[in-house]
């Protein structure tokens, strides 16, 4: 049974998926700010070619293929401008192409096709994929959707080559999907994480609370690619929170600032539910000014004082790798019961069922694994647990045929 399960076809798991929302690569950063802004969208897709022009054909716009090549979020863009020279003139980065935030690694976002088995995409997601893009099936009565979009965000699009939509299929659908079923996987499932060899001790990324927040920023890029987070640890090694892709997402470009210029542990409280504490502001807007970081600081000025206007339209995708959508962040923090700088974590003998559990009801891609006292021991990825079921089946499988 477990074996079938995994053969099922991939468009099994896209029912009611909404049409991915997408933007050129020819876009500008600050393109793709105003769609995540707009959209309350977590990521937007990036393809190699210009839907302005979507009735032409991909090659007559001089590209093999229409194809999604990457993805882009507010972390992607947070990380950007924390660097010196973005953060002495926010307003132009913000025209740089969007190219520059295209990782080199071409494996995070997959192309599959609808009739490709779950076994199929979790390999792929073994192979290093975050996403996967499956084509939707065609429907007259989304066609009116598709020119009210298009008409609204005029550089956003939900049409590609052949007016053909496609839609994500993200790690947490496939562990989502494998746990209404985890009966079938007994008595793995139930086995203790430290029995499966998929406690990962090698992304281990861990900051110390006192040291300055910008020394996080390759782990937090590196957390990105991996979907992972940034562990905060005290002078002992024990776990105190974490800054995760899942926590920056909801944040404005303002807190580049920020991470420019606090500490590790000041950074979880300026993140946190609430909102920032006044005496962390205005300890950002000091730091600015000795910097001489003039238009960062009118930046920070101006969400601090509310001046900020932000679209919230709800978000169109229940299946964002990251979270809910931005639109909770302007629904308001109460729309998260725990703090969001509080790190979920298990234990070596917790068992996986229980391990996914904590994950999909947190809506993150990794648990924290932390020993008796609270020393930090490793992390669990959605990409381990699946390795589980897929060595699982291919098991199953063997004894099948003897």
């Amino acid at each position: 049974m477990a074996v079938s399960l995994l053969t099922r076809q991939v468009s099994d798991l896209c029912l009611g998926k909404p049409a991915l929302k997408s933007l050129s690569i020819s876009s500008t950063i600050g393109d793709a700010l105003l769609a995540l802004k707009r959209l309350g969208e977590n990521f937007i897709s990036i393809w190699n070619c210009d839907h302005h022009h979507y009735n032409l054909s991909a090659v007559d716009r001089g590209f093999k293929e229409c194809q999604c090549v990457s993805k882009v979020c507010m972390v992607n863009i947070i990380c950007f401008l924390c660097k010196e020279e973005h953060l002495s003139n926010p307003a132009t980065a913000l025209q740089t192409p969007l190219s520059v935030l295209i990782p080199k690694s071409p494996c995070l976002v997959r192309h599959l096709e609808p009739n490709a088995s779950l076994l199929d995409a979790i390999d792929l997601i073994q192979e290093g994929a975050q996403n996967l893009v499956i084509p939707l099936e065609s429907s007259s009565k989304t066609s009116s959707r598709k020119k009210l979009v298009q008409g609204t965000l005029s550089n956003i699009s939900t049409l590609h080559n052949n007016n053909r939509q496609y839609c994500w299929l993200t790690q947490e659908d496939i562990i989502r999907y494998l746990l209404n079923s985890i009966g079938l996987f007994c008595p793995t499932a139930a086995n203790p994480i430290n029995s499966l060899d998929i406690i990962d001790t090698r992304n281990k990324m861990a900051l110390h609370y006192d040291d300055p927040a910008s020394s996080a920023l390759p782990f937090i890029s590196r957390s990105l690619e991996i979907q992972a987070s940034v562990a905060i640890v005290d002078s002992d090694g024990k776990l105190v929170g974490e800054i995760s892709p899942f926590t920056l997402n909801y944040c404005d470009e303002d807190v580049a600032a920020a991470i420019a210029t606090l500490s590790a542990g000041d950074l979880l409280a300026y993140v946190d539910c609430g909102g920032p504490p006044e005496d962390l502001v205005q300890l950002v807007k000091k730091r600015l000014q000795e910097r001489n970081l003039e238009q960062a600081l009118e930046l920070v000025e101006e969400y601090s004082s509310g001046a900020s206007i932000s679209t919230s339209y709800s978000s169109s995708s229940s299946d964002d790798e990251f979270g809910m959508g931005r639109s909770a962040r302007w629904m308001g923090y109460s729309a998260r019961v725990v703090r969001r700088s509080e790190a979920i974590v298990c234990y070596p003998w917790s068992s996986l069922v229980a391990v996914m559990i904590q994950a999909l009801s947190r809506r993150v891609s990794y648990v924290w694994v932390v020993d008796d006292d609270g020393t930090l021991a490793g992390i669990v990825s959605f990409a381990g647990m699946m390795k589980v079921f897929r060595e699982r089946s291919r098991t199953m499988g063997e004894g099948c045929l003897n």
